[in-house]
């Protein structure tokens, strides 16, 4: 691998990290934490969980470099930092989340 090579992977590569049971999830795949996910172009947040294979429905938002966002909000592009944040925050978390509008899914 060239030096160039290297630095666009470096530029392409998201840092991600799961929250709660999202964390069993990802230790279930033997991810390490953070978990590096190379990332050509930009895609939606819904769309990089598909790609990693995450259950949609227990994903309530996302953070990306450090904003939170209802997971169908988010967008991310080659090196963001993100976060997939699960239902069931309690409530001084929601607001540190960015989630203070929204009602928890029960």
């Amino acid at each position: 691998m060239s030096s160039s090579d290297n630095n666009k992977s470096v530029a392409n590569r998201l840092e991600i990290r799961f929250f709660a049971q999202l964390k069993k999830f990802a230790d279930e795949k033997g991810w390490p934490f953070p978990y590096y996910f190379e990332l050509d172009n930009e895609c939606s947040a819904v769309e990089l969980a598909q790609l990693l294979g995450l259950p949609l429905e227990e994903i309530e938002g996302v953070f990306i470099n450090g904003r939170g966002k209802p997971l169908d909000k988010g967008w991310v592009k080659p090196g963001d930092r993100v976060g997939f944040i699960p239902y069931g925050i309690p409530g001084p978390y929601r607001v540190h989340f960015g989630f203070f509008r929204q009602k928890a899914k029960k």
